[in-house]
């Protein structure tokens, strides 16, 4: 199971996730989330981490100019786009990316079946806010593609294991304030989704 640890805001946090086994690293550039760091910020701290883990940054609502700059200026591998864009967004931007379906019933988790996605419950914030889906939209469903988030926390992973996600994202969840990572949820949830 891969696991992505996101609004990462400070570097002990990052290599506090890393150190217990996160595949990924997301970094929020939406300014009206609490969990929003400046990119100047953002390439201090991926500029200290270690190889072979993947850095994420996350979007809302801009132009893929943006995202290139941003990506290119902080080392991000994959852009994970929280809004829907048109195709030519898509065309434009020149960075790995996954899309994020904001799910507010079972056909939404249905959309781009045929690419990775990462499907979060819809809230108006755009994610962050521990709000869960309901697992039984996933019944019968090729999750093999799917990277699951919204109110995923160590106390709930086992709940997930007759779907074989192809990975979670975690961010409230493993946190003792928004946007300050909590040491002992984070070590418990990585066991946890690991043994999964």
């Amino acid at each position: 199971m891969r696991v992505k640890i996101c609004g990462i805001t400070n570097l002990e946090d990052g290599l506090k996730a890393i150190e217990f086994g996160a595949d990924a690293l997301g970094f929020v550039f939406y300014e009206h989330s609490p969990r929003y760091i400046t990119p100047l910020k953002a390439k201090e701290i991926i500029s200290k981490l270690p190889p072979f883990v993947k850095i994420v940054g996350l979007f809302v609502n801009v132009k893929a100019g943006e995202v290139n700059r941003i990506c290119k200026s902080c080392r991000i591998d994959i852009a994970q786009i929280h809004f829907e864009p048109d195709e030519r967004f898509f065309e434009d931007i020149n960075v790995s990316f996954i899309r994020v379906i904001r799910a507010s019933c079972k056909e939404d988790i249905l959309k781009y079946s045929d690419e990775y996605r990462l499907v979060d419950s819809f809230v108006e914030e755009f994610g962050g806010s521990g709000k869960r889906l309901n697992l039984a939209w996933f019944d019968g469903v090729d999750c093999s593609k799917i990277i699951l988030a919204g109110g995923l926390n160590p106390n709930n992973l086992s709940e997930l294991k007759a779907y074989n996600f192809h990975g979670v994202d975690v961010s409230s969840g493993v946190e003792r304030a928004k946007g300050l990572k909590d040491v002992d949820k984070m070590a418990e949830f990585m066991i946890n989704a690991k043994n999964l």
